[in-house]
Order: C-alpha cells, then sequence, then structure tokens
C-alpha cells in the first residue's frame, strides 16, 4: 500500500531556473528607460560635447580640424554682425516675453468667463501654436505687404500717409517679427493661465465678493498671488525659446534685410551653413548657451525667493 501511494504521487516541482522577480522588473525599467537614454545620448549629449571640442577648433567640415584655441571666441567678440546679433536678440526676448506674457494672461481672464461660444473663441487663440510655421510665414507676409497688405490699409484708412514697409524695412522688419511671434505663442501661455485661473479656490473669489472687493482688487489681491507658478513657467519658457527662435524668422524675413533680423540663431546658421566655419558657429552656440542658462539660473533663484517670503 504504502508502495502504491509512493508511486502515485507526484514529484515535487523543481525549482524554476532563470530571472527573479527584482531582476524582472529591473529589466522592464530598463526596456522603458533605454530608449530615451539612447535619443538622448546619440542627438543631444554627444552634439552638445562635439559642439563644446569646435569651440577651440577650425573646420569647415571637409578638411581636417585644426587647434585653434581661444581664436574662435577672439573672432566673434570682433565681429560687428555679433554683437548686433546679441542686441537684436535680447531686445526680440525682451519684447515677446513682456507682451506675450501680459495678452496671454488678459485672455485667459477674458475667456475664463462661462458665456456662449467661449470654446470656440479659445480654440481659435490656440490654433496659431499649432499652424505650420512656413504657413504662418506666408500669410503675415501678405498681411504685412506694403502696397497692399491688410495692415497697411488699415493704417491709411486712419489717416496714415506714409506707411511701414514692415519686413522690407530696416527699421520696421523686427517689430513686424515680433508681432508674428507674439501672435502665434500667445495661445499656449493663454492655456496655461487658464488652467492656473481655474485652480484657484472659488472660496476665496467668493469671499473677496462679500468684503466688497472689486474685480481689479479680486484678481490682484487674491488670483494674482496664486499664479506665481504659472508666471514663473510662463516667463522661462518664454525667454528660453525666445533666444532661440529660429524658424519663424527665418521663414519671414531670412535675416533681413540687411541683418535687421539676424538673431544670434540666425548668426550660428549663417556660420555654419553659409561661412562654413563650424568653429566660429560653435563658439556663438556657446555664447547663446552661456546666456540663457545664466538667465535661468537667475530666474530660479526669484522664484525660490519670492516663494518662501
Amino acid at each position: 500500500m504504502a508502495v502504491k501511494e509512493t508511486a502515485g504521487r507526484k514529484a515535487p516541482p523543481a525549482p524554476k531556473s532563470g530571472m527573479t522577480l527584482n531582476q524582472r522588473r529591473t529589466l522592464v525599467g530598463l526596456s522603458f528607460i533605454t530608449p530615451n537614454f539612447i535619443g538622448f545620448l546619440v542627438l543631444i549629449l554627444i552634439p552638445v560635447l562635439f559642439t563644446f571640442w569646435l569651440c577651440f577648433n577650425r573646420w569647415d567640415g571637409f578638411n581636417p580640424m585644426e587647434f585653434a584655441g581661444l581664436d574662435n571666441f577672439k573672432y566673434i567678440f570682433g565681429d560687428k554682425n555679433f554683437r548686433t546679433a546679441v542686441v537684436k536678440t535680447l531686445i526680440f526676448t525682451v519684447c515677446s516675453v513682456a507682451i506675450t506674457l501680459l495678452l496671454s494672461l488678459g485672455l485667459a481672464v477674458l475667456i475664463n468667463q462661462k458665456l456662449a461660444g467661449i470654446g470656440i473663441f479659445r480654440t481659435a487663440i490656440f490654433f496659431p501654436y499649432v499652424a505650420s510655421v512656413v504657413a504662418v510665414a506666408a500669410v503675415w507676409q501678405m498681411l504685412f505687404q506694403k502696397d497692399m497688405g491688410l495692415i497697411n490699409e488699415i493704417l491709411r484708412s486712419f489717416g496714415v500717409a506714409d506707411v511701414p514697409g514692415w519686413f522690407a524695412s530696416t527699421k520696421w522688419a523686427l517689430p513686424g517679427v515680433i508681432v508674428v511671434n507674439i501672435w502665434k505663442n500667445m495661445g499656449y501661455y493663454m492655456i496655461i493661465y487658464l488652467a492656473a485661473l481655474q485652480d484657484v479656490p472659488t472660496s476665496l473669489v467668493e469671499a473677496g465678493m462679500i468684503a466688497g472687493a472689486s474685480a481689479w482688487q479680486r484678481f490682484w489681491k487674491i488670483k494674482w498671488p496664486l499664479l506665481g507658478n504659472a508666471t514663473f513657467f510662463v516667463v522661462m519658457m518664454l525667454t528660453i525659446n525666445s533666444f532661440k527662435s529660429f524658424d519663424l524668422i527665418y521663414a519671414l524675413t531670412e535675416g533681413g534685410p540687411n541683418k535687421a533680423t539676424t538673431l544670434l540663431s540666425q548668426y550660428i546658421y549663417n556660420q555654419s551653413f553659409v561661412s562654413w566655419d563650424y568653429g566660429r558657429a560653435s563658439a556663438a552656440a556657446m555664447v547663446l548657451f552661456v546666456i540663457v542658462a545664466v538667465i535661468t539660473l537667475i530666474q530660479f533663484r526669484l522664484e525660490k525667493k519670492f516663494s518662501n517670503e
């Protein structure tokens, strides 16, 4: 009987060979991280390190590299076009950041109302941000035409005889580019502010109404202090994007006329693909990187300071 029971009983399962649970979890995590890491390594880290190396070399992309030391930096700092590009970049950035912030905030306050058709209005304002840069440039080039453009026709209807040449004028090309840049980007930042406004507790607003505060007082004393994080994000992103803005300006003016809209990004492009001097282009790119990094650090310090107060 004992022999039969032993014969009919199944043998205990052999221990499974392979990975443990922690090893499988690690493998799954690596499978998610690895593609992104490879993309970062190939598309960002290696080009950045190579750019840093190119700063100290002469190279046209065809002939062997020649070590140049600090000659590339000496050249660009002595180049009038580089200094002009830095000044125009600062003007473009300051105007774009300040005006876009004010308009996007104002639009967010305006559409944060329960009105009929407000969804269509929001979509119409946001649409330029996702529209093709080439299409936007083509439309605004027609609008800013000196002789038959809609903008100048409106100015003539108000009695302005000497209308601007806009993209054909060295005086008005940069303001025109700033206008188009603001129009294209303000819809996105309006959505950021709108989300922040809708996150403001209604109890605080109602308490202000009960206390007799006006609409402006409720905004300035209650809502605006709670928009600090959104404002920090908007200012930081606007600053970075304005400093590296290239595609819209290139599609509108290609940096002209007579370098009137040549910003640092366009200057780097010209040194790379017009003059075929990757060393000087890399030196200018490093200067742009340092400027953006310093401004970003200052913004983080200010945000931390004001958030602690």
